[in-house]
């Protein structure tokens, strides 16, 4: 996968757990939790849906690394690579 293909899967996903929000005027350096209304349960299914679809695992001392979008899709690049 591209960056820009799990950029989408990732707002796919967000749009999932939290579908009233608007995911267009997202700042990719800024933590996705000060721009959308996500709680710790709305993270941890991010991490399930994660695995559920893609098949990765993300180990929980990892979790600070998807705190932006920038952050995510550098974290997951090399995992989802040859998906």
């Amino acid at each position: 996968m591209t960056r820009e293909s799990i950029k989408a899967a990732i707002i796919e996903i967000i749009n999932e757990i939290v579908p009233d929000e608007d995911l267009s005027d997202l700042d990719h350096q800024k933590p996705l939790r000060d721009q959308i209304d996500l709680d710790s349960m709305d993270f941890l299914d991010i991490v399930m849906e994660l695995r559920k679809k893609y098949r990765i695992e993300v180990p929980e001392e990892d979790y600070d690394e998807l705190s932006t979008m920038n952050s995510t899709i550098d974290y997951l690049l090399p995992k989802m690579e040859s998906l």
